[in-house]
Order: C-alpha cells, then structure tokens, then sequence
C-alpha cells in the first residue's frame, strides 16, 4: 500500500490584537478652543449643535461623550476663556510700573482680547456673553460675578501699590477706584463689540485713567 506523503504543516499566522474603542480623530483642547470661538461670535442661544459639530469636525455623539451636553460644553468654553484672559492679563497687572503706565498697558491687552477675531471684533465673553445666560443660569452666573470680583481685586492691588508709593491722594480708596476701572474695561468690551475704531477707544481709556487718577 502506497503512503500518501504528507502536506508540510501551514504556519499559523495570528491576527493582530484588535483595537478596543474607537481612537480619537480630534484634538480636545482644539475642538474647545473652535467651540468657544463660535460661542463668542454668536453666543450661546444662536449657536446650534450642528454648528458646533461643524466647527469641531466632530459629530454629536462625539461632543456629548467628550464635554456633555450644550450647556456644558459653553462653561467649559467660558472657564478656557478666562484662564487664557489671566494668562495674557496676569503679568500686566503683577508689574509694578507706574500707576498710569500699568493702567494703559492693561488696558491695550484687554483690547487686544476684544478686537481679535477673524469676522470681527468679539468683545468680552464675559460681558457679552456670559452675562446674558446668567440671568437663568445660576452656574453661569456664579461664574460671571467670580469674574467681576476678581477683577476688581485685581486692579484695587494696582491703586494700594499707588497709593502706598504716593502715586494717589491719601484721600484715594482703591476699592472704588477699582470698581471704576473694571467698569471702563466693561465698556470699552461693549463698544470693540459694535466696532468702534481702535483709536477712539482708547480716547475713552486715556479719559478714564485720567479721571481715576485725579480721584
């Protein structure tokens, strides 16, 4: 009896271990800094999930599982703006210059925050944005009055270091001083928004700091 030869064994090839989940195609830190542009030029009410998803290249059920819903993903943009706004700002208001070139060089950095922006100035999110929500939202709003207080704690600091070197009048209190400030920063927000000339902004700046220090 003829023995049939045998077949050389086939070397078994082992697939690849598979992936679990599917990987992400996005940058989270990109993706909230594309949300919180479109949040600042249309604001919260007028910016719908497919505008988000257009803007982030991701789809719904992406943003839900990365930030949550709608309402989450704008105070997680809210929280990216102000920690960007102290990182530009914060060095500004811890220079001990002069009283009056401290107040101008604050002042040039936040406008530059408010007139950035490829369709057009963007103002302030806080002030034009943020404010608007707070009036239901008492997440929101909590958020926005924090932001108010520290900036004016920010610039009653300026006006003590002033007023200790003899830069102001003994008669001087920084706490309104600062309420003073702050409400010049609000306003010049306001008027970037609406597209006033840099120039006359800053006339208002300049009038400003003049009527703060001859307080």
């Amino acid at each position: 009896m003829v023995q049939k030869s045998k077949k050389p064994p086939v070397p078994r090839i082992d697939a690849p271990p598979r992936r679990r989940g599917r990987p992400r195609a996005y940058e989270p830190d990109v993706a909230l800094g594309k949300a919180l542009d479109l949040f600042r030029r249309d604001g919260f009410a007028a910016t719908s999930l497919d505008d988000l998803s257009a803007a982030t290249g991701m789809n719904r059920p992406s943003l839900y599982g990365a930030f949550g819903d709608k309402r989450e993903l704008f105070i997680k943009s809210y929280r990216r703006y102000r920690d960007d706004a102290r990182v530009a700002m914060g060095d500004v208001f811890r220079n001990e210059l002069p009283i009056r070139k401290r107040l101008e060089r604050i002042y040039a950095v936040a406008l530059d925050i408010y007139l950035s922006g490829e369709s057009g100035p963007r103002g302030c999110f806080t002030v034009m944005t943020a404010a608007s929500e707070a009036v239901h939202d008492p997440d929101i709003r909590a958020m926005v009055l924090e932001g108010f207080t520290e900036l004016d704690k920010a610039f009653a600091a300026c006006f003590r270091v002033a007023k200790e070197k003899g830069e102001l009048s003994e008669s001087a209190d920084p706490v309104v001083l600062a309420q003073l400030a702050s409400a010049t920063i609000h306003t010049i927000a306001i008027r970037a928004r609406a597209r006033m000339p840099r120039k006359e902004l800053e006339a208002i700046v300049s009038g400003a700091i003049d009527v703060m220090l001859r307080a």
